[in-house]
């Protein structure tokens, strides 16, 4: 039996928002691409906005690697406004005045979602390591699953960033018909090896500190709190570019005149890492960042398509055959993460299939972070694909 749970939280929301979690019973299992049957599941969840009669304007916002449901109200653990609120709101270009909007934490997340924190009913216990390995096609089934047990047919539109725009990719390739739209944002159809090599490194700095006892810390006094937080120091430099980070830092010292000839943070980079790094592991668990950067590391669109549909080999235009799906793909150019090379493939694949498909490379500084940032041009590009969406589907 499934049963939904919805809880409004008004604090520091924006009107019509509401924090939502809904359970899916053992009777309901999510079939995971590792042939695991993972239930009971239960899915937290943002949404903004009212559903309209019909239920044709809802948007699914799709959050990146240490993002998770809070979109655009208030975190409930760091207090700071939502990691989109830029985008999503009142009058804003993901327009909450018009629009129903969901965001989802992921499957194998730790803000509310079953994930390794969740307690496994085989054994009383946390998952810990005993949760099974998830991938983005998993995330997306899971979403699918609360889309469908909301009473939606069809998605006016799919957006997000990073991994949230493997998602957006998944979600076009695995239920074409229930997309009417896309917006993937700086990202790929498939990790590269750099990428996978990045998360590797912030993998073994968790798994290299003792507090992680092999995943099973939950309940006791230590916490691999010094790996995690070096996993995330790690990854926020590949969020950047070096121009920001000369702009920003560049070799200035921190709270000091003159060098230290010691290993204390000297310059403002070391100490904005180190502060990034600590505040990270507060609202993050060692585990769940295990987990999601492993099920980036295995998307590969193409080959995971044809494994899907029983061959050994496929194209990426596969993945899109026959796809009725608007697409707005974005990227930005000084975005060495995500560079704009992996976006031209996707929309080369796109137009191998005739699919309708929009593309724009933004010109930044910023780096791969730019699509969280005050990025005027991005606001405008979804702004009128949204508006030109809108009005071909009749909203």
């Amino acid at each position: 039996m499934t049963n939904a749970e919805t809880i409004t939280d008004t604090e520091g929301q924006a009107s019509g928002a509401q924090a939502c979690v809904h359970r899916f019973g053992m009777d309901q299992p999510l079939q995971l691409d590792s042939g695991v049957k993972l239930a009971p599941v239960e899915i937290a969840y943002q949404t903004y906005g009212t559903l309209n009669a019909d239920k044709s304007n809802a948007v699914l916002v799709c959050h990146a690697l240490t993002g998770d449901q809070h979109a655009a109200n208030r975190h409930p653990v760091t207090g700071k406004d939502g990691w989109w609120n830029r985008m999503v709101g009142p009058g804003r270009p993901i327009d909450t005045d018009r629009f129903f909007v969901i965001c989802q934490n992921v499957i194998g997340g730790c803000s509310g979602t079953t994930g390794p924190t969740a307690i496994n009913p085989a054994t009383d216990k946390p998952y810990g390591l005993e949760f099974p390995v998830i991938t983005i096609g998993d995330m997306v089934r899971a979403q699918a699953m609360l889309v469908e047990a909301l009473g939606i047919e069809q998605l006016f539109c799919v957006a997000g960033g990073s991994m949230g725009g493997m998602q957006v990719l998944e979600w076009c390739a695995s239920y074409p018909e229930r997309v009417f739209s896309a917006i993937p944002i700086a990202t790929a159809a498939r990790h590269s090896a750099q990428n996978i090599a990045f998360h590797e490194v912030g993998r073994q700095a968790i798994m290299a500190d003792p507090n992680w006892q092999a995943g099973a810390y939950d309940g006791s006094d230590a916490y691999p709190s010094k790996g995690l937080a070096v996993a995330r120091m790690a990854a926020h430099i590949t969020y950047l570019s070096e121009a920001a980070l000369h702009r920003k830092f560049g070799r200035n010292l921190q709270d000091r005149d003159a060098v230290t000839y010691g290993f204390d943070a000297d310059f403002q980079i070391e100490s904005y890492l180190r502060y990034q790094g600590s505040t990270f592991v507060d609202r993050f668990d060692a585990n769940s960042y295990l987990y999601i950067t492993r099920a980036m590391d295995y998307f590969d669109l193409a080959a995971d398509h044809a494994r899907r549909m029983g061959r050994d080999t496929g194209t990426l235009a596969d993945a899109f055959r026959g796809t009725e799906t608007r697409f707005c793909v974005a990227s930005f150019t000084s975005d060495w993460l995500y560079p704009t090379s992996e976006s031209r493939q996707v929309v080369h694949a796109l137009n191998a299939v005739a699919a309708n498909v929009s593309f724009v490379e933004i010109e930044s500084d910023k780096g791969h972070d730019a699509f969280l940032l005050d990025e005027p041009e991005l606001h405008d590009t979804i702004l009128g694909f949204i508006g030109a969406s809108a009005r071909a589907r009749g909203l």
